[in-house]
């Protein structure tokens, strides 16, 4: 029996991982099912495919040398199936992004409810990642990202609002204990609520006015993984625990309601919104080449 298309696919994706737990996160399946799909690949072939550990995975050398070979295939077999889209009245298929946090909360909302409505036989799967990662060993499609972290093989799509701010902010109960800042050195006395990325990297809070550049390394009682508990820091804030510092659109509800108060908002850096970006070394999807023309065309 033929090893089937699922199977080495589950492969490509555990290997490319570094484990079953993430594979399954990854591609939206489970850890077991990708198990099963694996063992079964190595019975057929009648050779181990996968070193387990309890942490981790790597590929033997026959692996590596089936890894090698099967990435480029699959993705040739890939734009064979998409080839057919070409012969619809609209495309269908599966479109896979990889976002940060804020793209899923701050972009997409605007742009996905009226994309589906377009394209009806078109589904969209959305994983939120903070890190940087190759989208198509991650099985997506494409995915958002800023400029500055941008490969330069890529190819680059403007999404969303093109200039956007970080703004710093607590609650007026606070500011009213322990003053107002006017300066961000005067942060380094203040209690603030940090953000910690996946790598562990926790980026120092920068500020720009009439040409000055200030990057400042506050500390305070709490700090947040970015993206998945970003909510928690801003409820701390209001809350009264300190200054916080997020995306401006992330925090305008709770500015215009007051609950919140611009800190320092002359010193708000502004940066350039973020790209769409994928590979331009593949033919594209039939389903992404319908999300570029509808963002371009509604951009």
């Amino acid at each position: 029996m033929k090893p089937n298309l699922a199977d080495l696919n589950a492969f490509v994706t555990v290997a490319t991982a570094g484990g079953f737990r993430e594979g399954a996160r990854l591609s939206g399946g489970s850890a077991s099912m990708l198990s099963e799909a694996v063992r079964r690949l190595e019975t057929q072939l009648g050779v181990r495919l996968l070193h387990r550990t309890t942490r981790s995975v790597a590929p033997t050398e026959a692996g590596k040398g089936l890894l090698e070979r099967l990435r480029p295939a699959l993705a040739e077999v890939d734009g064979a199936l998409d080839v057919v889209n070409r012969f619809r009245e609209r495309p269908a298929g599966t479109l896979r992004l990889n976002v940060p946090m804020s793209a899923s909360r701050l972009v997409l909302p605007a742009i996905v409810p009226p994309f589906l409505a377009a394209y009806p036989e078109i589904r969209l799967e959305v994983l939120t990642d903070e890190s940087f990662i190759d989208v198509l060993a991650a099985g997506c499609d494409a995915g958002i990202r800023y400029d500055e972290r941008l490969e330069q093989d890529m190819i680059a799509v403007p999404i969303g609002p093109r200039v956007q701010r970080f703004a710093t902010a607590a609650s007026p109960a606070y500011l009213d204990r322990h003053g107002r800042p006017q300066h961000p050195r005067d942060l380094l006395a203040h209690a603030c609520l940090r953000g910690r990325f996946a790598s562990g990297n926790m980026p120092a809070w920068e500020f720009e006015k009439d040409g000055e550049t200030v990057l400042v390394e506050p500390t305070g009682p709490l700090v947040v993984r970015m993206g998945g508990a970003s909510d928690l820091a801003v409820d701390a804030a209001v809350a009264g625990c300190g200054i916080v510092a997020m995306f401006e659109d992330w925090i305008r509800p709770q500015l215009d309601s007051g609950v919140l108060e611009a800190v320092l908002e002359p010193w708000w850096l502004s940066f350039p919104g973020p790209f769409l970006y994928y590979p331009g070394r593949r033919l594209v999807p039939a389903p992404l080449r319908a999300f570029i023309d509808f963002i371009k065309a509604n951009g």
